[in-house]
Formats: structure tokens, sequence, C-alpha cells
């Protein structure tokens, strides 16, 4: 599910600076990365020169390719060949769902100047994920669902699939699968240049959701997207090995109904002509680890494991991309995650045998893994075991033991660390609450800094006027929950405020954690502080915290149930402690998964939440894609009760306070169904609310001239007038 509130405004804050220090001011689609330089003392960054080499250590940056080389083409990626021979660019980029992975590639030759378009003949802005062949003789590139590849020499084009269409997708995904897998670029090259690996998408058998379109013609029109709802079968999936030179294509002979399984996860093995993919059944909560041989279609079973709730695919632990697999040992082994133990814990897979081997043993969560570095059998990651808000560089053995911290003790928040794959050099991003982002280089593993920028912002942000405070809080059932509070300014504790909660609540994203911007309502047209409001974020059971595998699944078949019980406790035992929170005054909010919190606690407890905004929630849990929901929630065919229960429609009879509705008309993502079947149930227990929608706007309500400035007006009238600010 789309997180469009602090997550990704949170998140988007950081990006901005800390492109602002790199100069990493191109991301095509997810997964690019940083462009390293071959010693990896340096990365390649695009500036008005052209493609420029910034060296980590210091010095001006050198221009590699000059601007005028490729004729000033404004870039929005660029990826060079194996050799640096050549450089793919990508230009005049085009949206597709939430990114721009569609548009036109051009192949610039280094040596003999020789700048040529890919797929000319193509629609313009019509090819996505193209890549240039290990050889670097060919490219190739999805057109219209369909893959080709293009001869750099003589500029010839071969058609690889012919049978591409919006429903039966070549080489790439349908919405579903890049919502929720994050699977976007569907092929990948063999070592010898002579195959390609791809996936295929069917989603004939998927029904089309239809969304109406009034605003950009005189007559309206519908906008179809395959769109598998909670119940429905997905899209069938397989995988299919084209041989470049034939175009034929040999099918990998994956067990199981096609359309009642996921394939999220495909690469090539190192030195071999086989797969290695990963396998989840329709509940995602049995994996397979098989491997393919290319040639014969043939496939075995190599490591599985199942869960009692779901078990994630490899995005969640390693960076979002859904791309990569991390072997180890020239391809004898890999790493994989698991939460078998109870922790998500690295283990080591041998490919001959599918043995797994505990490499992080105790009682914590890796975050995230940031390295295998063999050469210095070392593996970084990313952990935080003493304080779930925040998160450190750690390294461990490559053959498995302690965890060792690498961020200095004197530097508590969040860190996060790009790491050279080729020397000890890392890029380390920096912010807590009260600190904004910042980088610096360092030199792994002493941590040693080149310039100590985030010692010193850390001193100069020392003296920050009013920062959110961080506390724990314990309900009447046990749950321990950590949160954020921001008073207001000029506070006093002999005076009643009232009390503004922003919720998710929901697997996909948490909101208390200590990182800039914590305090701070992006919605709020002002300052909340200095109006006099007392600001709060909790996180509940089932939120991705570093707090172990009950903490995050105990929400399973109960999501809507558990998680708001979790708030609503927390915030009765805030309002019990602190006389000066204003029971009368208690307001809560949220987008997406938080709407939907918004709602389920306004109708399920409406004698603690006196005023809801909620944007753009999912009012009832069918509603919503297959992939999410029936991960958290089961299949509805076998516990369609459990989606009644969890899903606001089912309570909003029960509305006794303040409820303003925000929803796009264009939402592919949360359809505008969603308001519709709950404006549906309010009217018909008389109950009074505001409804706000935007036309022909998506999950983000953000397109259009004034949109943002008209939502955020909305948002801050409605609550000022419902919620009054101040103390009393």
């Amino acid at each position: 599910m789309q997180i469009i509130c602090n997550k990704k405004m949170r998140k988007l804050t950081l990006l901005i600076v800390f492109i602002t220090w790199t100069g990493l001011s191109l991301f095509a689609q997810p997964g690019k990365g940083t462009k390293w330089t071959a010693d990896g003392k340096g990365y390649y960054r695009v500036d008005d020169s052209g493609i420029a080499a910034v060296s980590l250590t210091g010095g001006q940056p050198v221009t590699k390719i000059a601007a005028s080389a490729y004729n000033n083409l404004p870039l929005k990626d660029f990826t060079f060949s194996a050799d640096e021979k050549k450089v793919l660019l990508y230009t005049n980029s085009q949206k597709v769902w939430r990114y721009e992975t569609r548009g036109d590639y051009w192949v610039l030759d280094l040596s003999s100047g020789k700048l040529q378009q890919l797929g000319a003949d193509r629609p313009s802005a019509s090819l996505m994920f193209a890549k240039i062949s290990p050889d670097g003789t060919k490219a190739a590139y999805v057109s219209e669902h369909n893959i080709f590849v293009e001869d750099l020499v003589n500029g010839g084009v071969k058609q690889l699939t012919k049978d591409g269409s919006r429903r039966l997708i070549n080489g790439t995904f349908d919405w579903a699968y890049e919502e929720e897998f994050g699977c976007r670029d569907g092929f990948r090259w063999s070592e010898d240049s002579k195959s390609i690996a791809y996936w295929q998408i069917d989603a004939t058998k998927i029904r089309d959701f239809l969304m109406i379109d009034n605003t950009d013609s005189i007559y309206s029109f519908t906008v179809p997207v395959e769109y598998p709802k909670a119940g429905e079968s997905p899209s069938a999936c397989r995988i299919g090995v084209v041989d470049v030179s034939s175009a034929n294509t040999t099918w990998m002979k994956v067990p199981g109904d096609q359309q009642q399984h996921y394939i999220p996860r495909m690469e090539w093995i190192p030195g071999k002509r086989s797969l290695i993919i990963q396998q989840l059944n329709r509940k995602q909560n049995e994996s397979k680890i098989m491997v393919c041989d290319a040639v014969s279609g043939a496939v075995t079973t190599l490591y599985q494991e199942k869960d009692s709730a779901w078990i994630d695919v490899k995005s969640r632990w390693d960076d979002d991309n859904i791309a990569g697999w991390d072997f180890t040992g020239k391809g004898k082994g890999f790493i994989w995650v698991s939460e078998q133990d109870g922790w998500r814990h690295l283990y080591s897979i041998d490919l001959a045998d599918g043995k797994a081997t505990l490499l992080t043993p105790g009682n914590y969560d890796v975050i995230n893994i940031k390295k295998i570095d063999e050469a210095n059998n070392v593996i970084y990651i990313l952990a935080s075991p003493e304080n779930a808000t925040q998160q450190y560089l750690y390294k461990v053995p490559l053959k498995g033991g302690k965890a060792t911290r690498v961020t200095p003790a004197d530097q508590p928040g969040v860190h996060d660390y790009r790491i050279s794959p080729y020397s000890g050099l890392a890029i380390h991003e920096f912010n807590n609450s009260y600190t904004y982002p910042v980088a610096e280089v360092v030199q792994l593993p002493a941590h040693k800094s080149f310039d100590n920028r985030v010692a010193q912002a850390l001193k100069e942000a020392a003296e920050t006027p009013n920062p959110a405070k961080f506390f724990s809080v314990t309900t009447a059932d046990g749950v321990q929950m950590d949160g954020w509070m921001k008073l207001p300014l000029n506070f006093s504790p002999q005076k009643k405020y009232p009390v503004v909660f922003y919720v998710y609540g929901e697997p996909a994203a948490a909101t208390a954690t200590d990182s800039y911007g914590a305090g701070h309502n992006f919605l709020y047209r002002g300052n909340m502080d200095e109006d006099g409001y007392i600001y709060i974020s909790m996180d509940n059971r089932g939120t991705p915290l570093p707090k172990g595998r009950q903490w995050r699944k105990s929400i399973y078949r109960k999501v809507g149930i558990i998680n708001a019980r979790d708030q609503a406790m927390a915030t009765k035992e805030l309002l019990k402690q602190h006389a000066y929170m204003d029971p009368e005054r208690v307001a809560v909010w949220g987008w997406s998964g938080g709407g939907s919190m918004t709602l389920n606690l306004l109708f399920q407890y409406p004698e603690i939440y006196k005023t809801g905004i909620a944007v753009a929630a999912v009012g009832n849990q069918l509603t919503y894609d297959n992939i999410y929901q029936e991960r958290y929630m089961g299949l509805p065919q076998e516990n369609r009760e459990d989606f009644v229960k969890g899903s606001p429609v089912s309570y909003a009879k029960n509305l006794q306070g303040n409820l303003l509705y925000i929803h796009g008309t264009g939402d592919d993502n949360v359809h505008y169904q969603n308001a519709e079947m709950l404006l549906n149930e309010l009217i018909k227990y008389n109950k009074q609310f505001q409804f706000m929608s935007y036309p022909n706007r998506t999950h983000s309500i953000s397109e259009g001239e004034g949109t943002s400035a008209h939502l955020s007006t909305l948002y801050t009238n409605y609550l000022k007038s419902h919620c009054e600010p101040g103390g009393k």
C-alpha cells in the first residue's frame, strides 16, 4: 500500500538534502542507487558540464563526459556499460503508476563519440528499463509490453516477444506487482549476453477497475486498471529464457498453478546457465527458493520455509530493491533473511544443498544489509537492538557471530550508509528529530570522518527550540508503545491543551521514528506548536519496527482491530497520565492506511476521539488489492469475517464526533469507491460529516494547480474549527 503521508514526505525531505550534498540528482526508478566510479573512491553525477566524477575524499569534480557529447539532452538517469566504454542515457521520462519508468534511451560510444537513439522507430517515450548487454555489443529494452534487442554496431533491431499487450505483459509488471512487491524491471541479461530471462504477467483473467475521468473531456470516459481485489486470483506469472539469436523462449517449469502463486524475485546464478527464483504461495506464508535450468526449464526446490502469518520479500530488508541477489563465494551460496527463530536474521544458504547457517544470532532484528564485504570477511548491517526508533551501522563476521556497533555511540538518531563496493569509503547519512539531515564521508570500519559534518551538525542542533520529546507508554493490555510528542510553545502544565494524533499503524510503515520531521505536520498550514496544539504519533503492534517477529506479525488477520485498540488504549493512558491534555479536544488524522486507522478510531472509540480527518482511506478492506490485503489478512474465501471486522464501514453507524473525509476521484491505489461506500453507510444512519472529493486526483492528491494549498487550507480550517487550538 502506498504510504503518502509521513513515510513519503519525510523520506522526500531527507532525499532532497542528501541529493543536494552528494549531487546524486538522477533517480529514474528505485534501485538505481549511487553511480560509483570503478575504484569506488568516487561517484558520477550530472551537472552543468555533463557527467562528472566526484571524489569522496575531496577535490573538484572532473567532467568525464561533456554535455555537448550527448547534445545536452536533459538526463533523467545514466548507466555505464561494464567496461565503461559506453554510457546509456535516459531522457524524456514519463510516469507509469508511481515512477517515471518510461521514456527515451540513447547510447553514447565514448571511443568514437557516436550517439544513437535506441528504438528510434518505436513510439516516443515508450522504452522501459533499457540495459546494455554484459559484452557491450547490444542493448535490450521493453516497449509496449514486448522485449526488443538492438545491435549497437549495425543498429539492427530484433523483437524477442510478440504477444505483449496491456494484459499480457513481457519484461515488466502489472499494477499489483509493482505496488506491493516493488517489481518494475522485469528482465535480466545472461552473463554471456546470449539470453535474456524475463517475467511474463498474464492479466487476461483480471477484471478491470474502471475509474471515471470527468475533467479532461466534455464527455466523461473510463480509465481501466487491471486490479485484482482481495479475494480475486492474481495475475498468472511465469519465467521465460529467450535466446537472443533465435528469439525462441524456454519456459521454466515452475510447479503449481501460475495464477495461485507469486514470483517476486528472479536472477541469474553467477557462472551458470541457471536462474534462482523466489516463489510465494497465494497467502504469502510459504516461500520456496528454486533453481531453474535455463536450457531445459527443469526446476528444483533448494530452500523453503513457512510462517503462520506471512513472509516478507527481500525488498523489505535490502533497500526496497527487488533486483539483485546477495551471492557469496563466487556464486556458491547466498545471504538470506528469515524470521524463523523469532527475529529477523541473516542466514547463509549453500547453493549445493540448501543448508542454512545462522549468521546473526541474538535477540535483535537486522533492519537492512548495507554491504557484504567478502574481501574483509564482514557484513555491514543496520540494526538498533536498544531503541526501535533509531538505527545504526553494525558489522558481523561473514561466517557469523556477534554484531559490533560501528556508528559512534554519541550520535543518537537514524543513520544510513551508502558503502562503496570497491573500497572502505562510505557516504554516511544522518538525522534525528532535532537535527537536519546531513551527510559526510567516512572510512570504514573505523568510521573515521573526513570533515566531521555529523558531529558538527549534532553540536549545532543541541539548542534546537522545543524539539519533539520521545516517550514510551504501556497500555492496559501490557503493550509498550514508543512515540513522540511535540508540546506547544510557552507550554504550561496548569493549562489544558488540544491533542492531535497522527496515525498510520499498518505493516507498511512506522511514524514515530527518531528522524527529522518528528513533531511536524506537513499538512497543517502554519505551526501547530505556535497555535497551541499537542501533536503526538505512536507506533502500535504490527508496524515494521525492529522489535521482533511477534511484534510485527501479531496483527495478522486483525488489521483494523488490534492496531486500532493499541492506539486507543495508549491514547487513553496518556490522557490519564497528563492532566494538561484536554479529553474534550482530542483529534486524529492519517492518510491511506492512516486514513483507515483514523476512521476506525473515530468509529470504534468515539468516547476518546472527538474529531477525525481521514485522507484516501481504505473504508472496506475487500476493495483493496489482493497482494497487500491477503498478505496481512488471509483469503476472504476462508475468513471473510476478519475483513469485515477490520473495515471502517462496519462501524460507521457509531460516529459521534466530527469527521472530515477526503478522497481523490482518480485514485488508482485506494479507489474512490471506498469513499462512496463509506458515505452510503454514514447517510444510512443519518450521521453528519464533511466530505471533500478532489476531481481526477490520484492517491497523493497533488495534481492540478492550487491543489496542495487547497488541501492544506481545508485540513487546517477544519481542525481549528472542530478542535480549538490553545491552552485553557
